[in-house]
């Protein structure tokens, strides 16, 4: 299981390059839930993980529903080096939308590269502004062809994946991915306290920023004191004996 950390700058990058991180996935958390982040900065924090065995994430934003700037931002995100390339499909709630817009977005990112992971993001709290639901998100991403699908919550006022989605909905959002073939990410407001449940759901990739901030939110910095141990309990906790495993902040 990886785990996916999203600094802001490149001094928050700097900070938690040894902490443990799988994934740095820059973003800017003034401009939202996946806030795009400047190529300048991208291109930066991207060039001190080179060569540290850390992969590269990116957002594109919490979208609206426009296919063309979407496929614009994804072409030119998809020269700075990434490995991942996040699209937050927020400002739509249809099938035929999210699969759109991730057809537009796969194919500009295939114009540069192969390789590059394209994650279609959705939002666990779509029912709170009427977004597309999860079944459609993951039907969306099969069918665009895309690497990753995940969700993340965009209201950021504390409620967390497990209080907008029941148990129930995060397996089957779970389960459908991985019949579709596609790797599976959860997010929205984790906490090390959620890890028992996270390993159960056994997604390929858990991605936080909050719980490894040292203040209350996720505006504050984030803490290499946080990091590294959140990051130990995922690497280290087994179905078998994850049970015995304490987060220690």
């Amino acid at each position: 299981m990886k785990v996916l950390i999203s600094p802001v700058s490149l001094e928050e990058a700097a900070s938690i390059i040894e902490a443990g991180a799988d994934i740095i996935d820059i973003k800017n958390v003034n401009e939202g839930s996946l806030g795009a982040q400047f190529p300048w900065n991208i291109s930066e924090i991207v060039e001190l993980i080179h060569g540290n065995g850390i992969a590269a994430s990116v957002t594109l934003g919490d979208l609206p529903y426009k296919p063309g700037t979407a496929a614009l931002a994804a072409y030119g995100a998809a020269h700075c080096g990434v490995n991942y390339i996040k699209a937050g499909l927020h400002g739509l709630n249809s099938y035929a939308q999210g699969l759109e817009m991730m057809v537009a977005i796969r194919r500009a990112v295939r114009m540069v590269s192969d390789n590059i992971q394209v994650v279609a993001a959705g939002y666990a709290d779509y029912r709170r502004f009427d977004g597309l639901n999860t079944r459609d998100l993951v039907h969306a991403a099969k069918e665009a062809r895309c690497d990753v699908v995940m969700v993340d919550t965009a209201i950021k006022d504390g409620n967390t994946l497990f209080e907008v989605l029941t148990l129930d909905e995060i397996n089957d959002f779970v389960n459908m991915a991985k019949k579709a073939e596609l790797l599976v990410a959860l997010a929205g407001s984790l906490k090390a306290e959620h890890a028992e449940e996270l390993l159960n759901f056994q997604p390929d990739i858990i991605g936080v920023r909050g719980a490894v901030c040292a203040g209350p939110d996720r505006h504050s910095k984030i803490s290499v004191d946080k990091t590294r141990p959140f990051c130990s309990l995922f690497h280290h906790e087994t179905g078998e004996n994850h049970k015995s495993l304490q987060f220690h902040a």
